[in-house]
């Protein structure tokens, strides 16, 4: 064909393109990109449709995979670039690639056209590229993005690149894959960020670790941040309790700033917002007078909060911690992390609030005391606390009784009381009980007035102990 045939084919698909307006030729030229679907497969081509009248055709063996199999079918959208508009057809490629010369090479260059080559070697600061049959360098930091450390493993691999700098008739040649990638990226994030919104869940990668949260990479080039109260509906001290670097999360988008720009910026992410509040069925599976178990997450000197459920924490007032000892400070009794048995007393699930308690979950000693504890019944205890007005005796735990100052003297040995010391044991008789106000009155354990003895039954010999009814026939045959 002569060059004044090649120049009228020429010239028909400029006029071809010309006729679809100003918008398409700009989008129609060597170097540009364009996305196209495939509209058929050949044994050898495959014919994309271009958004003209003209179709594209690319290669057949350009798409295939390692395998020699096309992981592609009728349909799919392709992003390839124009390499050539010659003889009425447009010629697409990832890459240009083959045999060419000069003019070629200016092609690329000049129009920013992604070139294939292949890493022969490392050299001094980089590495040497095989280039469309042309010796090219390729510096170490335009080879990724990241930081190389052993350069030898791209040796023998084939990789897109764009010419940077072409000179001496293409005895100069340098290429970067770095600025390839980035734009990629950069497109890649821009296509990305025009279909993220809020509400939007899918999954990515945790790049970084704060003390205020986490940067989880969504895509190539885009970050979002999990911050440590959106991580769990469990109360976290730090993110690192749940996540490491490197792990693979699922994550739902409550937020998008814009920049200055305008462009989408920061990205609020949420991990726990992905599942359901596990308030909004707290009612369903929780009632009032409940017993069961949880774990201690604060203590606080008013009470501790205690987590039934991951995300479901219930107050236990100090005032019921125990029956069985006064507490003064709740750091005493437990600390973060410990399990303790609670009954729930009431349930606010509008107001996020459960009241627990802890000693009603062990029981009242209390109740069933009037059995234990009679009238005139001898018993050992352990003093409590001296005060001026007597001592409190420990009977069992909760169970504490009053020993008057005036009824010590009835001891066989009163000064010895003043010498025992809290903690020391004693023997006492049991001379009233009053399980309502939760008061015990005791008297010495070894008086030998009859009168006395008679008063702590209040006069009635069936409330006798054996060994008080003992101690009064004793008595009695001594009259």
């Amino acid at each position: 064909m002569s060059d004044t045939e090649n120049n009228e084919k020429q010239l028909s698909m400029e006029e071809l393109l010309d006729s679809y307006g100003p918008e398409n030729r700009e989008s129609h030229r060597v170097g540009s990109k364009l996305s196209g679907k495939i509209i058929s497969i050949g044994k050898e081509s495959v014919f994309v449709d271009t958004g003209s009248k003209v179709d594209g055709v690319v290669d057949l063996a350009e798409l295939t995979d390692e395998n020699g199999d096309l992981p592609y079918r009728v349909g799919d959208t392709l992003e390839l670039y124009i390499v050539s508009m010659r003889h009425g057809e447009i010629r697409l490629s990832r890459a240009l690639t083959g045999v060419g010369g000069a003019e070629q090479l200016k092609d690329a260059y000049h129009q920013r056209l992604p070139i294939e080559g292949r890493i022969t070697d490392t050299c001094k600061g980089g590495l040497n590229v095989e280039v469309v049959k042309h010796r090219a360098f390729c510096p170490m930091s335009q080879i990724d993005t990241s930081y190389v450390e052993h350069p030898e493993e791209y040796v023998g691999k084939t990789f897109r690149f764009l010419i940077t700098e072409l000179s001496e008739g293409g005895r100069n040649i340098v290429v970067s894959r770095r600025t390839l990638l980035e734009e990629e990226e950069e497109e890649a994030r821009r296509a990305f960020f025009g279909s993220l919104a809020p509400g939007h869940v899918g999954t990515g990668r945790v790049s970084r670790i704060m003390p205020y949260g986490a940067f989880v990479e969504l895509s190539p080039g885009v970050e979002g941040m999990v911050h440590i109260s959106e991580m769990s509906w469990s109360r976290l001290g730090t993110p690192d309790e749940i996540l490491h670097t490197g792990d693979e999360i699922t994550v739902k988008v409550i937020g998008i700033e814009k920049n200055a720009s305008g462009d989408n910026g920061k990205i609020s992410l949420s991990m726990k917002q992905v599942g359901e509040d596990p308030w909004n069925t707290v009612d369903q599976k929780y009632s009032s007078g409940q017993k069961l178990s949880g774990k201690v997450t604060r203590c606080m000197e008013y009470g501790v909060f205690v987590e039934i459920e991951p995300g479901v924490e219930g107050l236990v007032h100090i005032s019921e911690m125990s029956y069985t000892k006064r507490v003064s400070r709740t750091r005493d009794e437990v600390a973060p992390g410990d399990a303790v048995d609670i009954l729930i007393k009431e349930i606010d699930p509008g107001n996020r609030r459960i009241s627990l308690s802890m000693k009603d979950a062990e029981g009242d000693p209390w109740i069933g005391a009037e059995e234990r504890y009679r009238p005139g019944q001898r018993i050992e205890g352990s003093i409590e606390k001296k005060e001026k007005f007597g001592l409190f005796i420990n009977l069992e735990p909760g169970i504490t009784g009053l020993l008057p100052k005036s009824k010590i003297a009835r001891f066989h040995d009163p000064s010895s009381i003043d010498r025992k010391q809290p903690g020391e044991r004693i023997t006492v008789m049991i001379e009233s009980i009053d399980t309502g106000s939760r008061r015990l009155t005791l008297t010495p354990g070894d008086a030998s007035d009859e009168g006395d003895w008679k008063s702590f039954t209040g006069g009635s010999e069936q409330h006798l102990s054996s060994l008080g009814e003992k101690l009064q026939q004793a008595l009695k045959r001594k009259k």
